[in-house]
């Protein structure tokens, strides 16, 4: 199964009725404020998850009504504003206790820089669990891997592909159709290598030892 799951960081209304359209998921989660654009563009998420502390009233009461009407969607899981996830996360964790295995994670990014952060270590959380989550924005695709991938040069997401150790080293870091070839390389923090790399063959490969990795792909 593979879930959307929408929160409440920059959204552009074009780019998610597109992302929709293109990624047919069984599972859709609005989170908190993320609401609101499933109820400008008259869409229904499968589940509202949150504390609403940034939720619009009469969006949120209107999901309400919905829900008591229908008996079943939108299902509307409501925390108190004290508590130890942020509302990303327990939507994350909604999606992976329904059986999840892919995740694609939208409005996550934004002017919040904490709030960003805080989600690309989400990224952590669903990976530990055997869950691959995509963070994704108009202008990247950002994942976390801790094996090697494959990346279909006519399926990237842009043209720039950067590498950044999730842990203090990446070991035996190999990169093969790629601008920028690595072959055994221990990649450790607080250096600028990784930075925008470019696929040249078909496709190119990321292996490695040891550790975890942040891939993130980009575009102008």
């Amino acid at each position: 199964m593979e879930a959307l799951i929408v929160s409440g960081g920059h959204l552009e209304d074009a780019f998610l009725l597109s992302y929709l359209q293109n990624h047919k998921c069984d599972l859709v989660i609005a989170v908190d404020s993320g609401m609101n654009f499933f109820y400008r563009t008259g869409q229904t998420p499968d589940y509202i998850v949150g504390d609403f502390d940034s939720a619009a009233p009469d969006v949120l009461q209107s999901f309400t009504v919905q829900s008591q009407i229908n008996k079943k969607k939108p299902v509307i899981l409501q925390f108190q504003p004290e508590k130890d996830e942020t509302d990303t996360e327990l939507a994350i964790r909604t999606a992976i206790e329904q059986g999840c295995s892919r995740i694609h994670l939208l409005g996550a990014t934004g002017s919040r820089m904490d709030h960003v952060m805080g989600n690309i270590h989400l990224l952590g959380m669903a990976m530990k669990q055997g869950v691959e989550c995509l963070m994704t924005d108009e202008h990247n695709r950002i994942r976390m891997i801790q094996k090697g991938i494959v990346i279909q040069r006519k399926e990237q997401y842009g043209d720039y592909i950067s590498l950044f150790p999730f842990t203090p080293q990446v070991k035996g870091l190999t990169l093969t159709g790629f601008k920028y070839p690595l072959d055994g390389y221990s990649l450790e923090c607080y250096h600028s290598l990784g930075v925008s790399n470019e696929i040249t063959g078909e496709q190119a490969e990321i292996s490695f030892e040891e550790g975890v990795l942040l891939v993130m792909e980009s575009k102008d």
